[in-house]
């Protein structure tokens, strides 16, 4: 079994079969709705209370998801995706978050070049009104209530996003909604004449699986209501549902013009990889990753997408005649879970935008002054880094602000590794150049089993205390997470 992660499991997994599932299936029990049916939802865009600031509560809501049925979720502003925010280099901004949960919270900026007491550290909590934990873990930091988050935002234009961090309870937090998309934007991203406004579409794709009534179904095992660790041994190697949803709606249909369209897509499940496809055929044209810009174009007939990787893609639908129907398809999956949504092409439009040759001038690559490991593998029934299970507050490494290293990431399974603060770029692959998916600069990269890949991380900004993980977010919950100082 997968679960057991034994030798023959993880060939399965990726190791000389096709397959390369990295979760365990939860069949849900409510009827699945027909696909393409649903309209793409837009979350909306979030507006500061003042300039520079903004204010958002975490509460309990019940939505239709599913049609015909109410889920109850716990998001952001009450909705699921969380309202996208929209953020500008150079201009500073603070987040309120107001816990009306039954459960405290942590929220993580995904890509973000944070202070470590905004970076949404995993025991650094957001505790509701009336919390009283019985026990926590060393460190334990609460803020009852409110806790403003300080974005200082020196860095390039991005497709970030956020999500709940708490300790051990990560995963089932996120799955019930606490996610959303944050959008930064700079001077060098407005000179380019890319397809923007309503041609540019957020997409944030992730997985769930419900109950017949319609509410989500999750193991019963980590519930993420109390204080148990108590895992699922069925599940130990992730969650994957059986209903694809973008942007909270599931596999919804968008109408586009037969112009070029900017999709700025989110991988947002908790363990699940998607190969993305266009039907009846279809090039997309990347001009980001994690991090940002590319430096020139690319051009991909498929995208393979781990846990938080993203990557800002151009479509051109003037290639298909008014009247057609272009479906994005997941080739990870078989059955429903092969199609992600559909795009129906209305009708001709005037299209002014371009893609340059040349989109920006991204960081150079700075020389290393150090070479360091990190081991990702079970170990003695753990999900482990070096052999270890995560320990706050004791560091596996202390680079120095303004240098770059080199990390060396080893793997026994599928584990996305997602290094806070710091940003970085694929150097190999198993010794051999990178895949061209892996261009730019980047913050979360795909390591699959006995895959050796090297990258070179970039500390700036900011000392203190960071961590690196494990982004299928069962395995963060079960401590696949180390801490690294920034001295």
């Amino acid at each position: 079994m997968l679960g057991l992660l034994g030798g023959a499991g993880l060939a399965v997994a990726g190791c000389g079969g096709d397959a390369e599932s990295a979760g365990e299936l939860l069949a849900g029990r409510a009827r699945l709705p027909e696909p393409f049916t649903v309209p793409l939802p837009i979350p909306e865009v979030a507006r500061p209370v003042r300039p520079g600031r903004y204010e958002v509560t975490q509460r309990v809501a019940a939505v239709e998801i599913l049609p015909g049925l109410r889920t109850e979720v716990w998001g952001y502003g009450g909705t699921f995706p969380g309202p996208t925010f929209e953020l500008r280099r150079g201009t500073p901004a603070v987040l309120r978050v107001r816990n009306e949960l039954p459960v405290p919270t942590s929220t993580h900026l995904h890509g973000g070049v944070n202070p470590p007491g905004s970076d949404g550290y995993p025991t650094d909590l957001v505790v509701p009104a009336g919390h009283a934990a019985p026990h926590g873990h060393p460190g334990e930091v609460h803020h009852p209530v409110v806790k403003d988050y300080r974005y200082p935002v020196e860095q390039r234009a991005a497709t970030l996003w956020y999500h709940d961090h708490r300790m051990d309870f990560t995963a089932p937090q996120v799955w019930r909604g606490l996610a959303g998309m944050v959008l930064v934007r700079d001077e060098e991203e407005d000179a380019l004449p890319l397809p923007r406004g309503e041609r540019e579409l957020p997409l944030m794709i992730c997985d769930r699986s419900f109950e017949e009534d319609g509410s989500f179904r999750y193991p019963q095992a980590h519930g993420g209501h109390g204080h148990s660790h108590a895992r699922d041994p069925d599940f130990m190697e992730g969650v994957e549902g059986d209903v694809i949803l973008v942007n909270g709606a599931p596999w919804p249909v968008a109408e586009v013009t037969a112009t070029r369209h900017r999709l700025r897509l989110v991988n947002a499940s908790n363990a699940r990889r998607y190969r993305l496809r266009l039907s009846p055929g279809g090039r997309f044209t990347q001009v980001g990753s994690d991090a940002g810009l590319l430096a020139a174009p690319v051009a991909h007939d498929t995208i393979t997408m781990a846990p938080g990787e993203r990557f800002d893609v151009v479509v051109d639908f003037s290639a298909y005649p008014p009247g057609s129907t272009v479906t994005l398809l997941n080739t990870l999956a078989g059955g429903p879970a092969g199609n992600v949504m559909r795009f129906v092409v209305t009708r001709r439009a005037p299209d002014d935008t371009a893609v340059p040759a040349v989109l920006s001038r991204p960081p150079g690559r700075p020389r290393p002054v150090a070479a360091r490991t990190f081991d990702f593998r079970r170990t003695d029934e753990s999900w482990t880094i070096n052999g270890h299970r995560y320990r706050p507050g004791v560091p596996l490494a202390r680079p120095r602000l303004g240098t770059a290293e080199v990390w060396r990431l080893t793997s026994d399974f599928h584990h996305p590794v997602h290094l806070h603060l710091a940003h970085f770029q694929v150097l190999a692959r198993n010794g051999r150049p990178p895949a061209a998916t892996d261009a730019g600069w980047k913050d979360t990269v795909d390591v699959r089993p006995y895959e050796v890949v090297d990258v070179l991380a970039r500390f700036d900004g900011h000392r203190g205390r960071y961590m690196l993980h494990c982004h299928n977010l069962e395995h963060e919950d079960m401590a696949m997470m180390a801490d690294f100082d920034v001295i």
